[in-house]
């Protein structure tokens, strides 16, 4: 018999949308179990055997049982193919928080993670356009981990996949610009979510900020004014499902 469901809820996305102050948030007040570390990548383990999920294996990685909410933070879950479907499999009650950010900006802080870590080496003029050709060369087809920088921002396409896989009010979106300037209101929304009191609001923090070298590149306009152009269509699919836009 398979293991009950101990997972919760998941904070599912997006890389480099404010996911790692949302978790900090959560962890400092001991209300909820969290994993043993942020990112605990199980559901976009695609080496393990999922007509038999390991799921005991993926338990021993959060406290014992008792009583709070359980969960981790796993961004690229909402990207990642195959990934909210497994969720789906393991807790169809699962509850899911995305926080969004500007996905031109999402994408040049993308980029400059991956710089800055010497995975890339190419400008990020050429990466937000042929260089998007090499997702096309990766297993799976079309999905990188490194190189998604303009992918990861289709927010519509990913919120159209978590919708058809779990209910709306199992499912929390929260833009990184609210969550930076108002936390305690983003927390209040979060806290709702997981049937948990309201506590006083944190003190606003800033995790992961972008390391300070010199990066060969900059955000130009031009590279803006391409990306909103790519966005446009999504970004109307995703304000007519959440509510939520980034266009300009």
């Amino acid at each position: 018999m398979a293991a009950k469901p101990r997972v919760d809820f998941l904070i599912a996305g997006a890389q480099k949308g404010g996911t790692t102050a949302l978790h900090d948030y959560l962890a400092e007040t001991g209300e909820v179990a969290l994993g043993e570390v942020k990112e605990l990548h199980f559901f976009d383990d695609d080496s393990l055997d999922w007509s038999l999920p390991p799921y005991d294996a993926y338990h021993t990685r959060f406290p014992a049982p008792d009583g709070r909410p359980c969960g981790e933070a796993t961004p690229i879950y909402g990207y990642w193919p195959k990934s909210l479907e497994r969720i789906a499999a393991y807790n169809p009650a699962m509850k899911l928080i995305f926080v969004l950010r500007d996905p031109v900006q999402r994408a040049w802080s993308h980029w400059r993670m991956e710089y800055a870590r010497g995975v890339e080496t190419e400008p990020f003029a050429w990466c937000v356009r042929a260089g998007r050709q090499r997702l096309f060369a990766a297993e799976p087809w079309g999905h990188h981990r490194e190189f998604s920088y303009v992918e990861r921002g289709f927010y519509g396409e990913q919120m159209e996949r978590v919708f058809g896989l779990f209910p709306r009010q199992q499912v929390l979106v929260l833009c990184s610009d609210d969550l930076r300037a108002d936390p305690g209101a983003a927390l209040g929304r979060v806290r709702d979510l997981l049937g948990l009191s309201h506590r006083p609001a944190p003190t606003a923090r800033a995790v992961h900020v972008g390391r300070e070298m010199d990066y060969g590149s900059d955000l130009t306009e031009g590279d803006a004014a391409w990306l909103r152009d790519l966005y446009a269509a999504d970004d109307q699919r995703l304000r007519a499902l959440t509510r939520v836009s980034f266009s300009a």
